[in-house]
Parts: C-alpha cells; sequence; structure tokens
C-alpha cells in the first residue's frame, strides 16, 4: 500500500472552558518539515507536538495551525487600572491644554501596551492529555486522507509500468527486423560503392556480427523488464515509506531506456522509446507525492 504526502485533517473538541482546534496541512518534500502555529497556552508543550507529529507522518512539508478559543466563562484578558488611570490623567492633561478632541481617548489608550494584558492560564496534565487526542485525532485524518490518495497513485503507477512494459514487447518483436534492416543496409551500401564482387562475404558476416552485437539491446531489455518487477514488489511492500526507493528504482529505468535509444538505429524504435520516456517523466512526477 501507498501514502501520499499529499493529506488535511482537522479536528475540534471542548477541554474545560476552552476549545481547541488542530488543522493540519501536507504537500511533498524531500524530508519532514513542520511550520507550527500554536498559542501561548501550548508552547511548554512544542517540542512533544513536534515529536508527535514528526513521528506519525514521517515526510512532507507539513502545516500545523492550533487555535484555542476562551468561552462566556473564562477570562482570556485583564485590564491594568492603575495603568489605564495613570496614562488617561497625563493623555487628558495634553489634550485639554491643546483644546483636542478627547472623545476616543480611552479606546486609544486601551491600545497602549500593557494595558489590556492575557491572562490565559498553562494548560494542566489533564487538559494537555485531552489536548494530546485531539492532536492525534487531526493526525489520524490526515493519515487517511493520505492513504486515499495513495490508492489513486498506486494506480496511476501501475498502469505507467504496464505501458512501459507494452512498449518494451513492442521493441522485442522489432528487434530482429532492426538487425535485418541494418545487415541488408550495410550490404547495399558496399554495393553501391564497391561493387558486389569486390568484397569478402565473409569478412563482412565478422564485422557484421561484431557490429550487430555492439549495438545489441538485449541486455538493456532484461534489466528493464526486472526492474519493472521490482517496482512492483516494492508497491507491495509492507514498509511504509516507499517515495524514495521507487525514485531510484525509476532512475534506473531511465538508464536502461536510455541506453536503447541510444544503440537503437531505427525510427520506429525510436519512436517506442520516447513514448516510454514520457510515461517514465509521469511516473517520476508521481512519485514525488508519495510517503
Amino acid at each position: 500500500m501507498l501514502y501520499s504526502m499529499t493529506g488535511y485533517g482537522r479536528s475540534e473538541q471542548s477541554i474545560g472552558d476552552k476549545v481547541l482546534l488542530v488543522e493540519l496541512r501536507s504537500l511533498n518534500g524531500k524530508q519532514f518539515d513542520l511550520r507550527l502555529n500554536i498559542p501561548a497556552q501550548l508552547k511548554p508543550f512544542e517540542f512533544d507536538i513536534r515529536q508527535m507529529l514528526s513521528e506519525s507522518l514521517e515526510r512532507g512539508s507539513v502545516e500545523c495551525i492550533a487555535t484555542i478559543k476562551n468561552n462566556g466563562a473564562s477570562k482570556p484578558v485583564a485590564i491594568n487600572t492603575d495603568l489605564l488611570k495613570s496614562y488617561y490623567a497625563s493623555v487628558k492633561q495634553v489634550a485639554e491644554e491643546m483644546q483636542a478632541d478627547d472623545s476616543q481617548l480611552l479606546a486609544a489608550i486601551l491600545r497602549l501596551p500593557e494595558v489590556v494584558t492575557n491572562q490565559s492560564e498553562l494548560l494542566n496534565d489533564e487538559e494537555w492529555a485531552a489536548a494530546q487526542r485531539v492532536f492525534q485525532d487531526a493526525i489520524a485524518q490526515i493519515n487517511t486522507h493520505r492513504t486515499e490518495e495513495g490508492k489513486v497513485l498506486e494506480a496511476d503507477l501501475l498502469d505507467r509500468v504496464k505501458q512501459i512494459e507494452q512498449l518494451q514487447a513492442e521493441i522485442a518483436s522489432l528487434e530482429p527486423l532492426r538487425r535485418e534492416k541494418i545487415r541488408e543496409g550495410l550490404k547495399k551500401t558496399l554495393e553501391e560503392n564497391v561493387g558486389k564482387e569486390n568484397y569478402d562475404p565473409n569478412r563482412l558476416e565478422q564485422e557484421l556480427i561484431y557490429y550487430i552485437e555492439k549495438i545489441d539491446i538485449s541486455e538493456e531489455q532484461v534489466r528493464l523488464k526486472n526492474h519493472c518487477d521490482y517496482f512492483r514488489e516494492v508497491l507491495k511492500g509492507k514498509e511504509r515509506s516507499k517515495g524514495k526507493k521507487l525514485s531510484f528504482v525509476l532512475q534506473e529505468f531511465g538508464r536502461e531506456i536510455n541506453t536503447t535509444g541510444s544503440k537503437a538505429y531505427d525510427a520506429t524504435i525510436q519512436k517506442c522509446v520516447i513514448l516510454m520516456k514520457d510515461e517514465l517523466e509521469k511516473a517520476k512526477e508521481q512519485v514525488l507525492n508519495i510517503l
């Protein structure tokens, strides 16, 4: 089974007089890259949250946004009345001296630093345990999404490999014709330029055997077939993270396909090679999304 690196998870739950909302989004990435946005109440547990997400999601560019909302029974902020009175008296005096409008004076002072302070309390052990369950629920949702995406990716990759194998079979059927074309082409060239009676047929056969062995593509075709089989084997494996390994196998696909193309000397086989490269590039794009 494959797991995609793309996914979304969301969980919301009441914890005492607070409501915790956790949202997770992930995209493909070479390593685990986490952008964590949490409120002050969760800052003491930041390391635990990072470790929880890293162990569960493994790879990808992950964004985690956690927010805590207080209900009406809580007191999230407090007003420093002594500081407010001090500001008000000083600013009121200046306003009177300048004969300025002071109707919005109180609203302006409330925006000054330290006048209104956040009284949000840290989570206790019981609340942190409940918060962990919210994070785990969001992680479970994103992993479910990743699993569904992985099924689509697996079906597409298997189709790409099947297309490559079909093109490989077509190349195998063209291989005997290619050899005969090369043989006839060389004979024709010699006869036109040297004359049919002016070359040694036995020596020509020896040279043809050497030349045809040099451009033989049977080894490349065997290795490509083995790579296709191994690719399917990795897909069926039980390990969770397979993206990097599949990417390396596809690189081997590319080597064999490129070598086949460089040795082909046949227009029809070259067309098959181009189509194989097209399928390979599509497979590589999909593998980038695999965990």
